[in-house]
């Protein structure tokens, strides 16, 4: 699908199809975003910031991003509009213009959905690990129904956001299309992370 405004997010962080993320919203023009979306029930895209930064001046977004739904609305501690926000499919930016109150517009191309791929038995110790990170983590993706860890995607998606990666790391991982080599990459990346 071309040709779709989506209106962007950049933030210093990736958000993957099937995550979450939580958000503080204190911008006029963020605020405006989110009112906007909850009004007309529609996602808006999350890019990570290439150059810039999250709060003030226009930041420069990645062209790939994940669409972003709104699931939560909650008062912060110190009084500001808190969202949470799942992760939708994945679409490139083309062209951008930039509101007067700063809010980024993109003309977004939808990416289709990956295939649902079974994780391979040699990316099996890839599904454990992340069953045990997430028992460890707790909360709602601990409670996921068990055919979630044959999913390939899936399994990629959730070590993506759940390993210590940079975001630069995470962004390629986000822009790959086949899940398998998303694991493959995982698998090679792995060792970093034992323990010595």
């Amino acid at each position: 699908m071309t040709g779709v405004e989506l209106p962007l997010f950049p933030l210093a962080a990736v958000l993957f199809p099937g995550g979450t993320l939580d958000l503080r919203i204190f911008e006029p023009r963020y605020l405006d975003l989110v009112r906007d979306c909850a009004r007309q029930d529609r996602a808006f895209g999350v890019c990570l910031i290439l150059a810039g930064t999250e709060a003030g001046a226009g930041a420069v977004p990645a062209a790939i991003g994940t669409l972003a739904r709104i699931v939560d609305f909650h008062t912060l501690p110190d009084g500001l509009l808190g969202i949470r926000v799942r992760g939708g499919g994945r679409f490139r930016i083309g062209a951008t213009r930039v509101r007067d109150n700063g809010l980024v517009l993109g003309d977004a191309r939808l990416w289709p959905d990956e295939p649902t791929l079974p994780v391979p038995p040699e990316y099996g110790l890839l599904a454990t690990l992340l069953e045990r990170l997430l028992e460890r983590i707790g909360g709602e993706m601990a409670r996921v129904a068990r055919r979630c860890y044959d999913d390939a995607s899936w399994v990629g998606f959730r070590l993506a956001e759940q390993l210590p990666f940079t975001p630069g790391e995470q962004q390629q991982l986000l822009q790959l299309t086949d899940p398998l080599e998303r694991l493959a990459w995982l698998t090679r990346e792995l060792p970093r992370f034992q323990d010595g």
